[in-house]
């Protein structure tokens, strides 16, 4: 399992931030880059600091923000120096102004000039009016930047300071620092289908009751971001969450094991790796009731009946996908795990304990396979997840070679 715990090189993000209402999102992009373990240096125009001021940003990460491309540094030469050490430079917010800039190479300003002079990737996330984002002059222009080759992030729809409502929105914070982390990910999955299970399943009693689990499905939908971030197709089956689904990926939502199974075996054919996540409930009603049955002082009795093991059905086809599947048990997980895998004969099994997973935001996994056991050790599950999938990805490209 070589590399599967091995550090990637720590990324440092030059942040720069322009003048717009926007700015104050760029306070929690700095927190949430520096969470995922880059580096962060900001450097600001003078009209962004009317909007958020330079001690914030130097309290959040830790260094001193760049404001005068006249400010004494070792040789004098800050868009030089700064735009050299940096793997990637982020403009958010990015305003129409500051887009115009860009594209006619003008350099009037710190920032402006170390995008000009800069060596590495640039990414831009606009956020203006919407009648300012629906002009001419913006479309050209950032039509202009993205035949440069500078990725645009967003916007989005929705209701702006101004009291309008409509495109020109800035990406929040939490999409930002996942597309900024996606955007150094190897695309090593491009153009493989990648089919995931995710979150619980109700089974209905009757008409208003039903048998469901604590599953929130944020390891399932983890996953689906993970294998965006390595250039997969994603498919992703969920059950009742409150999750909204990741960007790019296609949803299907269903609410009991049945449909669930339904979806998958409509799709199992046409992917390349199934990921069974979901909290699959191993049995339902047999006969729910159509209208809420009365309480009484009488004891229930449900009749529960087996649900079809939607893993057992996929890893079974003639052609099977390449799957993995998830293991949660409450105690001997290793055995109860490697004999879901044997039996199920599955090529990787990933295995946690259930009370220290459902719900949470952390966990740690243990994968296990023809070799044996293999940990990953506590993390955010989106961490996990990236780990995960490029094991998946190592796994799948050699059993297809």
């Amino acid at each position: 399992m070589h590399g599967i715990m091995e550090q990637a090189h720590t990324k440092r993000i030059l942040l720069g931030i322009t003048g717009g209402i926007a700015a104050y999102k760029a306070a929690e992009l700095a927190r949430l880059l520096i969470k995922q373990g880059m580096e962060v240096q900001v450097a600001m125009t003078e009209a962004a600091g009317h909007f958020i001021t330079p001690a914030t940003m130097q309290a959040l990460t830790g260094r001193p923000v760049l404001v005068d491309q006249w400010d004494a540094t070792e040789n004098g030469m800050a868009h030089i120096n700064l735009s050299r050490t940096a793997d990637a430079i982020v403009i958010a917010p990015a305003t129409a102004d500051f887009i115009a800039k860009l594209a006619h190479g003008l350099a009037g300003d710190l920032l402006s000039t170390l995008c000009l002079a800069r060596n590495c990737p640039l990414l831009i996330a606009p956020a203006m009016n919407c009648e300012m984002w629906g002009n001419a002059a913006t479309q050209r222009n950032l039509a202009q930047l993205q035949t440069d080759g500078v990725q645009v992030l967003g916007p989005v729809s929705g209701v702006q300071a101004c009291g309008e409502e409509g495109m020109g929105r800035m990406l929040e914070a939490e999409q930002l620092a996942r597309d900024v982390a996606a955007f150094f990910q190897p695309k090593i999955l491009i153009g493989t289908r990648v089919l995931i299970t995710a979150g619980p399943t109700y089974e209905a009693i009757d008409a208003v009751r039903g048998i469901t689990n604590r599953s929130s499905g944020k390891m399932g939908y983890a996953i689906a971001q993970a294998a965006l971030e390595l250039g997969a197709e994603v498919t992703l089956i969920s059950g009742p969450t409150a999750l909204a689904k990741p960007h790019g990926s296609h949803g299907v939502d269903v609410e009991s094991a049945s449909q669930m199974f339904d979806a998958v075996m409509q799709r199992a054919t046409a992917c390349d790796v199934f990921i069974s996540v979901a909290a699959v409930a191993d049995y339902r009603v047999a006969q729910p009731s159509e209208q809420k049955i009365k309480k009484s002082a009488e004891a229930l009795t449900l009749n529960l009946v087996p649900n079809p093991d939607i893993l057992a059905h996929v890893a079974g086809l003639a052609n099977p996908p390449f799957c993995v599947g998830f293991a949660a048990e409450s105690e001997n997980l290793a055995e109860y795990a490697e004999q879901k895998r044997r039996a199920k004969k599955l090529p990787l099994l990933v295995g946690n304990l259930a009370q220290q997973a459902i719900g949470s935001d952390d966990n740690e996994l243990v994968l296990f396979d023809d070799q044996g056991t293999h940990p990953l050790p506590r993390a955010d599950k989106l961490t996990l997840a990236r780990q995960l999938m490029q094991q998946i990805a190592l796994r799948y490209k050699g059993a297809n070679r």
